[in-house]
């Protein structure tokens, strides 16, 4: 799905039938409680985020385990491909948010800036310093699931991109994103209970975009292994207790993100009455969930909570676009997306080295 424009009100969204049925700083921009524009003016402002924090060395939280004196090194020497916004995976994940908006948009005022910051980072010898990180005796699991999964993520979009410099870029990209490959079908065996935080660690979140990348590179290995653990992991849950969430520093929803997971690896008629019994309030029209509250947004914990809003609505909107019966779940997510969106603008740091990627993936999944 392309970012589009859209301008759509909420009390226009439709309602469906009740079995599932496979488918194929700044002003807000929120009068009349309406879905935001999304264009080029809109990309070119969001691009804004990623493109100031990938080069942004300090505050820098490292998330390493020191093994020596020589362990210790400026960010930009100890990661040079993904050194800024804050921590690794954030600089992975804005890297791919500016190539998911130069993609869809590729007259963005700021590609030149763009094109530029992606090919000093992803170099051949970038790269392998970064492999050579991993492959240290006390950073073996550095970033383990979450940064591994949003590295496949950037790869996937730069798969599909047919573009020179896409082209160029992956090619550096690839030998990292093999080894964390390696490492993913080495880790998954040896999990014997799913990890069901709302955090980086959660493996529905995780085994979701995993398998997105597994099918883009058609790897079937990894993609055989993805759907048997989630299987083992959450085929005989029932009753997800979705009134205990959110948690207070959630920024995933353990109930959608399984939720999700399970709509891509189970069949249609397996996953009919699997989700019947996991989740069955998502059937009804009426289905509501409270807007998380930030009290805080200076506060590095509590500001996950617009996370959470960003990511409740990709997930109501992949199950949206899956089945019809859950059509109406549109109007769920349309109501988190644009209660965080306007937040991402003249943001505190805490909040705006990272809130950009996740309402552009929303975006990105959002039924047209």
């Amino acid at each position: 799905m392309k970012l589009t424009v859209v301008l759509f009100l909420f009390i226009t969204l439709l309602s469906c039938q009740n079995s599932p049925e496979r488918k194929g700083g700044s002003k807000s921009p929120f009068e009349n409680k309406a879905f935001p524009e999304f264009g080029i003016k809109e990309a070119e402002q969001l691009a804004e985020l990623p493109l100031q924090c990938i080069t942004q060395e300090f505050p820098n939280k490292l998330g390493q385990v020191l093994g020596s004196e020589e362990d210790l090194a400026r960010p930009k020497d100890l990661r040079p491909a993904f050194y800024g916004c804050f921590d690794w995976h954030s600089a992975v994940h804005s890297q791919w948010s500016l190539v998911k908006l130069l993609k869809d948009f590729p007259d963005l005022k700021q590609a030149d800036s763009i094109r530029s910051a992606l090919s000093r980072r992803l170099t051949e010898d970038h790269i392998q310093t970064e492999i050579n990180f991993f492959k240290t005796e006390h950073n073996q699991n550095f970033e383990r699931t979450y940064g591994w999964a949003w590295l496949f993520t950037l790869a996937k979009e730069l798969n599909t991109w047919e573009d020179p410099q896409a082209k160029e870029w992956l090619s550096n990209l690839m030998p990292l994103v093999d080894l964390l490959e390696e490492k993913m079908k080495a880790f998954l065996p040896k999990l014997v209970y799913p990890i069901r935080v709302g955090e980086h660690p959660n493996t529905a979140f995780a085994l979701s975009m995993t398998i997105d990348y597994a099918e883009v590179f058609k790897k079937e290995e990894l993609k055989s292994l993805i759907i048997k653990r989630s299987r083992d992991f959450y085929f005989t849950d029932k009753n997800c207790p979705l009134e205990w969430e959110p948690s207070g520093y959630d920024f995933l929803s353990p109930c959608l993100e399984e939720a999700s997971l399970m709509a891509k690896v189970l069949s249609e008629q397996e996953f009919q009455t699997w989700i019947k019994t996991f989740m069955p309030s998502l059937f009804s029209k009426y289905f509501n969930l409270d807007v998380a509250e930030v009290s805080d947004r200076s506060d590095g914990k509590l500001v996950h909570l617009d996370g959470l809003n960003f990511s409740r609505a990709w997930n109501l909107y992949e199950l949206a676009d899956t089945y019809e019966a859950f059509y109406h779940l549109k109007t769920t997510g349309d109501q988190h997306f644009t209660k965080a969106y306007p937040n991402l603008f003249g943001d505190t740091y805490e909040g705006s080295h990272w809130l950009g990627s996740f309402a552009i993936y929303a975006l990105d999944r959002r039924p047209e």
